[in-house]
C-alpha cells in the first residue's frame, strides 16, 4: 500500500477542489501554458517544414540542381549528357539556352529569363510539364516561335494562349539603318503555374529557336543536371568540372536559392528555441503551484510521515501531482497542435476565400499558399522536451516537501 501511496495521493491532489482558489488558478494557468506552447510549437515547425518541402519540390523542381556550361558552347552535348549520366549521383540531364530579355505586349513590359529547352528532355530535370495550366511543352516545336509563360508573367502582360508577345534581348543588331536592339515575335502556346516567384519571371521556348536568336549555331548554352541528393550539388558540380577540365564551368542551386534555404533553416531553429522558452515558462509555473501546495499541505505531510511515509514517498506525491498537470497540458497540446498542423492549409484557404484577401503573395514569399508538413520526429522531440522541463520543475517543491519535520508542524496543530 505504501508503494502506491505517492501515485494515489498525488492524483487525488490533482482532482481535489482546493480551498485556495489562487493555487487552482496557477495550476490551470500552467496547464494552459503547456498546452498552448506545445500546440503552437508543433504548428509552427510543421509550417516551417512545409516551406522547406516547397523549396525542395516546387522551386528546386524548376531550378536545376546543377548547370554545366562551356565558354565556347556545347556542340556534342548529347555525348556529354550520356557521359554525365554514368555518374552515380546524376539522374537526369537536359540541354538549355538561357536568354535574359524583356517581353512586351500592348504597351506592357516585363523582364524575364527565357529558357530554350528540348521538350523531350526537359522532364528529366524539371517539373514544368506537371504544372501546365494551359497548353503543353510539346507545342514548342522548332521554327514555330512559340513560348510558354509563367501565370503571373502572362497576367502582368495581359496575354493568354494564342496571343503574340515581343521579346527584346539586350544585344544590338547592326543594320544599314543603324544599330537596333534585337526583337523577336513569339506566340503564347502555354501557361504554367508552380505557385512560386518563378511564375513571374520565367518563360520557355524551343531550344532551336533560342539557338537561332542567340546566334549559337548548333551549340547549346550547357546542360542542366538533376541529382539524387540536392545537398550534394556543390561537391558534385566541382567534381564534374574537375573531370571535364578547362573550358567548363559549373554552378548549382545554392548560388540562386541557397540563401533562402539557409534562412528557412535558421528561422526554424530560432523559432523552435523561442517557443521552447514559452513551454519552459509554463512548466516552471508548476514550481510555484507545487510550492504553494506544499505550504498548504504541511499538516497532511506531517501526518503521513507519522504513519510511516518516507521522505522519498513524500517527494513522489508532489512529483506525481506536478507531472499529472504536465501530462494533461502536453497531451491536449499535442492533440491540438497535430490537428492544426494537418488542417492549417485548408483553414487559411477558407479564411482567404471568406475575406477575399491573400495572405501570401507569390512574388514576395515564393509561394502562394501556406504549406504545412507534420513530422512525427518533431512531435516526439517536443513531447520529450516538455516532459523533461515538467519533470525538472517538480524536483525542488517535492524536495522541500520531503524536508518537512512532523514534530515542528504538529506542535502548533
Amino acid at each position: 500500500m505504501l508503494d502506491r501511496l505517492p501515485l494515489l495521493i498525488g492524483l487525488r491532489y490533482v482532482r481535489a477542489k482546493r480551498r485556495n482558489h489562487f493555487i487552482s488558478f496557477i495550476s490551470l494557468t500552467s496547464m494552459l501554458g503547456l498546452m498552448l506552447g506545445v500546440a503552437v510549437l508543433i504548428l509552427v515547425l510543421s509550417v516551417m517544414n512545409g516551406f522547406d518541402h516547397e523549396l525542395r519540390t516546387r522551386i528546386l523542381g524548376m531550378v536545376p540542381h546543377a548547370k554545366i556550361e562551356s565558354r565556347a558552347g556545347l556542340v556534342e552535348w548529347e555525348a556529354l549528357a550520356e557521359e554525365l549520366m554514368q555518374r552515380e549521383r546524376v539522374i537526369g540531364a537536359a540541354p538549355f539556352v538561357e536568354q535574359q530579355g524583356m517581353f512586351s505586349s500592348a504597351g506592357r513590359n516585363e523582364g524575364a529569363m527565357v529558357n530554350g529547352i528540348h521538350p523531350e528532355w526537359e522532364d528529366r530535370v524539371s517539373i514544368i510539364g506537371r504544372h501546365m495550366q494551359q497548353g503543353s511543352l510539346d507545342d514548342l516545336a522548332p521554327g514555330e516561335w512559340n513560348v510558354v509563360l509563367g501565370s503571373l508573367l502572362a497576367r502582368h502582360l495581359g496575354v493568354g494562349v494564342g496571343d503574340r508577345v515581343t521579346l527584346l534581348v539586350p544585344e544590338a543588331s547592326i543594320t544599314p539603318a543603324g544599330v537596333f536592339p534585337r526583337l523577336k515575335r513569339f506566340t503564347v502556346s502555354g501557361i504554367f503555374s508552380v505557385g512560386a516567384d518563378l511564375d513571374a519571371n520565367l518563360a520557355y521556348a524551343n531550344i532551336e529557336d533560342m539557338q537561332t536568336l542567340a546566334r549559337l549555331g548548333d551549340a547549346v548554352g550547357g546542360l542542366r543536371l538533376e541529382l539524387d541528393d540536392l545537398f550534394a550539388a556543390a561537391s558534385e558540380t566541382r567534381a564534374i568540372v574537375n573531370q571535364l577540365g578547362t573550358g567548363y564551368r559549373g554552378t548549382d542551386w545554392t548560388f540562386s536559392h541557397g540563401n533562402l534555404f539557409q534562412a528557412i533553416q535558421m528561422e526554424k531553429r530560432m523559432i523552435a528555441l523561442l517557443l521552447t522558452v514559452i513551454i519552459a515558462v509554463a512548466a516552471f509555473n508548476i514550481v510555484s503551484t507545487l510550492v504553494m501546495v506544499v505550504t498548504d499541505k504541511h499538516a497532511d505531510i506531517a501526518i503521513l510521515r507519522t504513519i510511516g511515509a518516507t521522505p522519498r514517498s513524500i517527494m513522489g506525491i508532489f512529483m506525481v501531482q506536478g507531472m499529472a498537470i504536465g501530462v494533461i497540458g502536453i497531451a491536449v497540446g499535442v492533440g491540438l497542435g497535430v490537428l492544426l498542423a494537418l488542417t492549417i492549409s485548408d483553414l487559411i484557404g477558407w479564411v482567404e476565400s471568406a475575406l477575399g484577401i491573400q495572405f501570401l503573395d507569390a512574388g514576395v514569399y515564393f509561394i502562394s499558399d501556406l504549406p504545412s508538413r507534420l513530422h512525427w520526429s518533431d512531435v516526439r522531440d517536443i513531447i520529450a522536451a516538455a516532459f523533461g522541463l515538467t519533470f525538472l520543475s517538480t524536483i525542488y517543491p517535492a524536495w522541500r516537501a520531503a524536508r518537512v519535520q512532523p514534530a515542528e508542524v504538529l506542535r502548533y496543530e
